[in-house]
């Protein structure tokens, strides 16, 4: 790399940089994400900036192995926390920023007719006493969860969870929705219609900011690394008896090399300011799924509709380049 950002002077860049290389990951978020940055940092601190395809384990492995690319925005870290760690504590890598997005997170969720409807409901332990209320239309005496397609790895999670509180002794059954639409098509069908609904879901994404899905407390702590790490994750024959718990929380970072690092200067700072409040972010992945649009109209719009988010992340000088630029 390089990128040899001034360093801050009065609270502004006092030199432009080089070339940075931004991993332009594969899901709406982060490419919405990595284009913002790009934004910024060649109109706000000069920089030449390159966005290169990126998808969690390879962009990692280039960046550990090989120095590039550059920057990484949003890389969900669960997985491979063992081996980031090591690459932390060698000096490879850096976390630019530990909490780029608030609010983010997997887990159960209602929708907020639900909630308004029926108070009482504040943790899964409550809802799960009340199958009634989200009936399975094949069993109308069941009760309904949506779980994650086959083969995704939340399936396990969640088949494991199911087990672990107990719940087909409760009146419930687990549901496979089939597929990644079939998932989105159950929510948005029983809150289109005011029904109730109950099922696993995810967030960043435009599914939850669309309908404003609430997620739900477990109403039990976190069962520790044994139970979730050693059985929730893993295969039903390798997990005897999972235990209750709530789900494991989501790590996500910005990731830098660390050559960007040591020459970033004032590069670093914005991305260490750089925090996406989580309804904001969900409110631009439904921009872009209603409007068809990349990360790349994505990030204008934002710029241009967002200033009071982004222009807390850099100097008034950086802010007046940026604005200038679009």
């Amino acid at each position: 790399m390089a990128c040899a950002v001034g360093l801050m002077v009065s609270g502004t860049a006092s030199a432009s940089c080089g070339s940075v290389q931004i991993a332009e990951m594969n899901w709406a978020s982060a490419g919405f994400m990595a284009n913002v940055d790009k934004i910024i940092l060649e109109k706000g601190y000069g920089c030449d900036v390159s966005l290169v395809p990126g998808d969690t384990m390879p962009t990692f492995t280039s960046m550990n192995e090989k120095g590039e690319p550059d920057v990484a925005p949003e890389v969900w870290t669960n997985a491979f926390s063992g081996p980031l760690q090591i690459a932390f504590d060698e000096g490879r890598l850096h976390s630019a920023n530990p909490n780029p997005i608030t609010g983010l997170g997997e887990g159960w969720w209602i929708p907020p007719k639900t909630a308004e409807k029926h108070p009482e409901l504040k943790t899964v332990l409550d809802i799960i006493e009340h199958p009634e209320l989200f009936p399975y239309k094949e069993d109308p005496s069941k009760g309904a969860f949506v779980t994650c397609p086959a083969g995704w790895g939340c399936q396990l999670t969640n088949a494991n969870l199911f087990r672990a509180f107990d719940m087909e002794a409760k009146g419930w059954v687990l549901v496979d929705p089939g597929s990644a639409a079939g998932l989105d098509g159950s929510m948005a069908k029983a809150v289109d219609s005011g029904e109730n609904w109950f099922g696993y879901y995810w967030s960043p994404t435009a599914m939850i900011g669309k309908y404003d899905m609430i997620k739900v407390d477990f109403g039990v702590e976190w069962g520790g690394s044994e139970n979730w790490d050693g059985c929730i994750v893993k295969p039903e024959q390798e997990c005897a008896d999972p235990k209750p718990s709530s789900w494991t929380v989501s790590e996500v970072q910005t990731i830098v090399t660390d050559s960007f690092m040591k020459q970033g200067g004032a590069a670093n700072d914005y991305l260490a300011a750089r925090i996406y409040p989580g309804p904001v972010m969900n409110g631009m992945l439904v921009y872009m799924q209603e409007n068809q649009a990349d990360g790349a109209d994505a990030a204008v719009e934002f710029l241009m509709v967002h200033e009071d988010v982004w222009t807390k992340w850099v100097s008034a000088d950086v802010a007046a380049k940026v604005k200038a630029g679009l």
